[in-house]
């Protein structure tokens, strides 16, 4: 069992490495925070305001960012296989080589507002018609 960190605030804090495996942090304020290389492996955070975080290598498999705000997040090469994005905000996000692979509810329309998508990994069904649809977008 995770932690339970419900609404807490780690606004600008130095979380590097930090293992919150299955952590509860619903509606935490993770703004600014360094989360380069975390363990958050099914850890659930539905409504977490991840704006300006770095993601650097984060390990997010199967973790639940429902609703979750992450603009501007810098999430290279981050695993979110097998997460579920259902409604979370990646405008202006960095995901350059970062794991999309069997995530669920990740649409078009999210993909669409990221900075970058340059050599993420996406399922053939979302990436071929981003593709049509947006074909000037950076994909590498």
């Amino acid at each position: 069992m995770g932690a339970y960190l419900k609404e807490a605030n780690f606004e600008e804090a130095n979380l590097k490495e930090a293992h919150l495996e299955m952590a509860h942090l619903e509606g935490a304020n993770l703004t600014k925070a360094n989360l380069s290389g975390a363990y958050l492996q099914r850890a659930q955070l539905r409504g977490a305001k991840l704006i300006n975080t770095h993601l650097e290598g984060a390990k997010l498999v199967k973790a639940h960012l429902e609703g979750a705000n992450l603009a501007n997040a810098y999430i290279f090469m981050a695993n979110l296989e097998g997460a579920n994005l259902k409604e979370a905000n990646f405008t202006m996000a960095d995901l350059e080589e970062a794991n999309f692979l069997r995530t669920h509810q990740l649409t078009i329309d999210q993909l669409s507002k990221v900075k970058t998508l340059y050599n993420a990994k996406i399922d053939k069904e979302l990436l071929i018609p981003l593709k049509v649809k947006y074909p000037s977008f950076v994909f590498g």
